[in-house]
């Protein structure tokens, strides 16, 4: 079956944004940011953080509703957070933690153990090692992400940290308070990680953490934090990719390593309820007729409402195509068929809609829902 979706609006971000093929290199794509009661576009430049509020953006507003001085340039840390308050944005760097106010102004910081592969020590700041070798300019890097309700932060770091003296190298998972920087929580993630990325829950207790290993694995795993303690669980053996969470809290997304089947999990086990099977992928187009290949599922896909899940496949002739899934049953409910031509990856928000970037530019929003 072909779903025709309906655009809703379209717009640029950031509005003077150089219309080229190509992404700027000192500008990162657009990437989403939600919890239930709101929905950003967020843009990572050289230089600054910007947040742009979908709600005012569908509403002629194109102005951020909030930007962040960055600490040091992008590609330099791993994958910053911001509040869905909007008075904060958190830096993950290869050396600390940085939270900066809507003043621009720092709040606090906290350094960890560097990023870096062959690199043993604490730095000061990112001047300190900037470039000087390849550990340093292509680190390996952790995440950031903050509850729903912008109350703590949650970090993936590289410890020890400084005041725990001389301590084996680890992985933790963090959880600060988001007002003054103090670690509330803290637990080992047993991981290797060459990135990672945080992502909410609608619970501000709950965070879930997709951690990526390369060729070893990619590790799941789901916090909780009570107040007074932090529980981390691992889910899976090592090979589901978290996507993306439910808007009601109660399902998860994930793609098996190498961008295998999307799978259902329910919550709070983490256990799968559905797989969604290769076979209901009928055989592209424009491939020919004697080659059987499996298809590759990307990574950026998720929840469009509680029921329905956006996804692509990306196979060796032609363009990707992006398919609705139903999450209660975990069969492929039909294809999107766009009326003009998108980007490969849905951006779901979990409120009906979507977003996909343009063919041409990554800067063109287009906001879709299913009728």
């Amino acid at each position: 079956m072909l779903f025709v979706p309906r655009l809703v609006a379209s717009f640029r971000v950031p509005a003077n944004a150089p219309r080229v093929p190509d992404t700027p290199r000192t500008v990162d794509t657009p990437a989403v940011q939600r919890w239930p009661h709101r929905r950003l576009v967020v843009i990572r430049r050289d230089d600054e953080l910007l947040a742009y509020d979908i709600d005012r953006l569908v509403a002629g507003e194109d102005a951020p509703a909030a930007r962040f001085p960055a600490p040091w340039p992008r590609g330099a840390g791993g994958v910053d957070a911001v509040s869905p308050t909007l008075d904060l944005a958190v830096f993950s760097g290869q050396h600390a933690l940085h939270a900066v106010d809507a003043a621009g102004a720092l709040r606090w910081r906290v350094r960890h153990a560097c990023w870096g592969s062959s690199c043993l020590s604490w730095h000061d700041s990112y001047e300190e090692y900037a470039g000087i070798d390849h550990g340093h300019r292509h680190p390996d890097h952790g995440s950031c992400g903050i509850s729903a309700d912008g109350s703590t932060v949650w970090a993936h770091v590289r410890t020890p940290l400084p005041h725990d003296g001389e301590s084996a190298l680890d992985e933790e998972w963090l959880v600060f308070d988001a007002g003054d920087g103090r670690i509330l929580g803290r637990a080992s993630t047993d991981t290797g990680a060459a990135g990672s990325q945080h992502v909410p829950h609608p619970d501000p207790g709950q965070m879930g953490l997709r951690v990526g290993e390369g060729q070893d694995g990619s590790p799941l795993r789901w916090g909780r934090w009570d107040g007074t303690r932090i529980t981390v669980t691992r889910i899976s053996d090592d090979d589901r990719c978290l996507v993306d969470v439910s808007p009601c809290g109660t399902r998860f997304l994930t793609i098996a390593h190498w961008g295998r089947q999307p799978a259902i999990h329910r919550l709070p086990d983490g256990a799968v309820t559905h797989e969604v099977a290769d076979h209901q992928i009928p055989p592209h187009p424009q491939a020919p007729s004697d080659v059987e290949e499996e298809p590759f599922w990307g990574y950026q896909c998720g929840f469009v409402d509680e029921h329905t899940v956006i996804a692509s496949t990306i196979e060796g002739h032609g363009q990707p195509r992006h398919w609705l899934i139903d999450t209660t049953r975990g069969d492929v409910l039909g294809q999107v068929e766009y009326p003009i031509p998108v980007s490969e990856d849905p951006m779901a928000l979990g409120d009906g809609t979507w977003l996909t970037c343009g063919e041409e530019d990554p800067f063109q929003l287009l906001l879709w829902c299913r009728s």
